[in-house]
């Protein structure tokens, strides 16, 4: 890209200068594609240098975290948390607990947040934060011990109208549990500090569906611009936590055809599509259980270890709800041949940019995470709002005005997305709507 599209500065440098990881870079890269136009049309947005701003966070915080496993041997940790931008809002985004985590996953999730949620419509700001704790194989006193020296540190950090963390990746609710119960020992303050938190201590009835729910309901709406619906539609999906799994609900209530899970071991592919009952079955399993898909066996299911779900089976409906860059062109590829139409991320950025490229240039229609995937953090704000006003939600309020939230983010990707052959760019509408709100309220602040 060059200083015709980008007046302010080379692109390049631009990118260099703030020196991202990899991850970090491609959604940076991603994101310039798509509002690059947008800033060389706006003289504003050129002299407040928004773009520059928007990619350096406001604060990047890491600390040490010490527990005591339940043999008595010391373990550390490192925790962090970015505060990426709180222009519209207070810092919302989740914590992940995963060995994978390091400080480039959470800036490009921090970054990726704050789109996202400026698409949901609400007063919230983008941020991330975690660590690279594992909580698998872990008994639940560690797990408690290790949530509450982390919030020891990241305490002094948070507040409901300054920073409010949520699950994500190996935060669930008994880890929102833990380290909301530590917060309240802390300050005395039974607050909406998080969110996710279980139904009995102020959590929203709902909240554990939402991620999948809306994901599913993304990929209706973008069927529905195309004439077409949900009904008898082959669904491929990725992953076995939460968003994949109330997405292989939810898609089935809207009268699909759920074709396939996935974890780290494995895939597991059902030709004639996944049961009501084995569904809810993989839901307890999963959650209750913390059970791997290579030791649940059902009627019609094989199981393929060490493998992903591409390309294993036809799906025309492709949800990937596992992790970051876990679909690559490889993948793109496959899910193409075997029909794909719409590809719906349920994860944060589950396409790398080459996969999202040839699903496009394939003539699918492509809801990224920052759209599809704002379910989750839409439900946040409503238990915030919930806590905030000492009110209470039903699971039927939540994912009616949830439904409507959705419908809404489709509309407003659709209104600024590019379209080739007819078919719409959500990719480009959802970076463009996104920016756009964040780059007004950086101008109308002043430097």
């Amino acid at each position: 890209m060059t200083t015709a599209t980008m007046p302010h500065a080379d692109l390049t440098e631009l990118i260099d200068a703030v020196n991202p990881g990899d991850l970090y870079r491609s959604a940076i890269e991603e994101t310039a594609d798509s509002i690059a136009p947008v800033i060389a049309q706006n003289k504003a947005y050129q002299d407040a240098r928004v773009f520059e701003r928007m990619l350096i966070p406001d604060r990047v915080i890491r600390f040490r975290v010490e527990w005591v496993d339940d043999s008595g041997q010391v373990r550390v940790n490192t925790g962090w948390r970015v505060e990426h931008s709180n222009l519209i809002g207070p810092y919302k985004g989740g914590l992940r607990f995963h060995p994978s985590v390091t400080e480039d996953t959470l800036q490009f999730l921090a970054y990726e947040q704050c789109f996202k949620n400026a698409l949901t419509g609400l007063p919230i700001g983008g941020g991330k934060g975690g660590s690279d704790f594992d909580p698998k194989g872990k008994s639940d006193h560690e797990v408690m011990r290790f949530c509450q020296s982390f919030m020891r540190e990241l305490a002094r950090h948070i507040g409901p109208d300054i920073d409010v963390p949520a699950g994500d990746i190996g935060v669930g609710g008994r880890e929102v549990g833990y380290l909301y119960g530590q917060w309240v020992k802390m300050t005395k303050r039974p607050v909406g500090v998080l969110t996710g938190k279980p139904v009995g201590s102020g959590g929203l009835p709902g909240r554990s569906e939402a991620t999948g729910y809306g994901t599913v309901a993304f990929a209706r709406e973008m069927l529905g611009d195309g004439g077409d619906s949900l009904e008898g539609k082959r669904v491929m999906i990725s992953g076995a936590g939460n968003v994949a799994l109330y997405a292989a609900e939810r898609a089935r209530q809207l009268g699909a055809t759920v074709v396939s899970l996935s974890d780290s071991g494995g895939t597991i592919i059902s030709e004639g599509g996944l049961g009501d009952e084995q569904v809810q079955e993989l839901i307890d399993y999963k959650e209750n259980q913390r059970g791997r898909l290579k030791d649940w066996s059902g009627s019609g299911v094989a199981f393929h270890a060490g493998e992903t779900p591409w390309g294993k089976t036809d799906a025309s409906v492709v949800l990937p709800c596992a992790t970051q860059h876990e679909l690559d062109a490889e993948g793109a590829n496959k899910v193409l041949e075997r029909g794909a139409k719409v590809v719906a991320e349920g994860a944060n950025m589950p396409c790398t940019h080459r996969a999202r490229d040839l699903l496009i240039g394939g003539g699918v229609r492509f809801g990224p995470g920052k759209a599809a995937n704002a379910g989750g953090v839409a439900c946040s704000g409503f238990e915030m709002h919930q806590n905030a006003t000492h009110a209470s939600w039903t699971k039927k309020d939540t994912l009616s005005k949830l439904d409507d939230l959705m419908k809404d983010i489709h509309e407003l990707a659709r209104k600024h997305a590019t379209d080739a052959d007819g078919v719409p760019n959500y990719g480009v509408g959802a970076d463009r709507a996104g920016f756009v709100k964040l780059a007004d309220a950086m101008v109308s602040m002043g430097v």
